[in-house]
This record gives C-alpha cells, structure tokens and sequence, in this order.
C-alpha cells in the first residue's frame, strides 16, 4: 500500500507538503515533537497515490514515500 513515512521529530510543521498533496492527506498534528513544532503527519494513508511531491517539497527531507 502507497503511503508517507514523516520523521516527525525532525519536521519543523512548515506546511509545504499540505499545500502540494493532490489528495489533501497531509496536515499538522496536535502533537507537539521534541523540538516545539507540529509535525505533519498522514490523515487517511488509504487514499495516498505515492506521488511523491510532498517528499520533493520537504526542505529538511523529513518524508519518504512508499510505493
């Protein structure tokens, strides 16, 4: 199954992946990760097409992208 994997301890919640996703999958967590930031995380990895722009938008390479 296609699907996101994002090391949310080191995801600074810049948004940059919500904005690219063609199937609004992605968006901040409640959480807070260790250094003060809400990590993006996956809402609904069934509907994941494995695109892969959301890991190509990423500046700090937090996603990797499972086909």
């Amino acid at each position: 199954m296609p699907r996101p994997e994002i090391n949310e301890e080191r995801c600074k919640g810049c948004e940059l992946c919500t904005t690219v996703c063609p199937v609004d999958i992605l968006a901040l967590a409640e959480k807070i990760n260790a250094a003060g930031y809400h990590p993006a995380e996956c809402i609904d990895e069934e509907k994941c097409i494995a695109c892969g722009f959301c890991a190509q938008m990423c500046p700090d390479s937090c996603i990797e992208v499972y086909k």
